[in-house]
């Protein structure tokens, strides 16, 4: 795969990404989403643009809104979220189901559009993996300090040109 990086004069130069920089994306996940979610451009470095490409693949944005999906069956009846979730992939966190609830129409939405055909923005992505990873984030944790709508808001923003 070749992607384009920005050089030290800040021109784009096409560069190949090897199998490496692939694996050292996935070890390097969390801090790579924090800096692309902060606004880092992918082209600064061979793993920004690795994990880039990663999160934007169809099938990592299928997995989110997936991952989404199943957030929001949280605030169904038990018996229905029972019988629609899957029991190959039980919850291991204690969802915060009243703050999903009031987001569950933003939450649905970012889903949306992670489904969308054609390239989306990667901060919006990557602010969707962190979102959905933080088990000290609003969706898990009842003393977050980080408003649901307020980061469901801007990740839907975020996944729009």
């Amino acid at each position: 795969m070749h992607v384009l990086f920005a050089d030290d004069r800040g021109q784009l130069t096409l560069k190949r990404l090897w199998p490496w920089h692939q694996i050292l994306a996935r070890s390097q996940a969390a801090r790579l989403d924090r800096a692309l979610a902060e606004g880092a451009s992918p082209e600064a470095s061979a793993s920004l643009a690795a994990r880039a490409a990663q999160l934007t693949s169809i099938g990592f944005r299928r997995d989110l809104a997936a991952g989404l999906r199943r957030i929001l069956l949280a605030h169904e009846p038990p018996a229905l979220a029972r019988a629609l979730l899957s029991p190959a992939r039980p919850s291991r966190l204690t969802l915060r189901t009243a703050r999903i609830s009031r987001s569950a129409p933003l939450l649905a939405e970012v889903a949306s559009r992670l489904l969308e055909p054609g390239p989306v923005p990667v901060r919006g992505v990557a602010l969707v993996a962190e979102l959905l990873a933080d088990g000290t984030g609003p969706l898990y944790y009842e003393a977050a300090r980080e408003d649901l709508d307020a980061l469901a808001e801007r990740a839907a923003n975020a996944l729009t040109w």
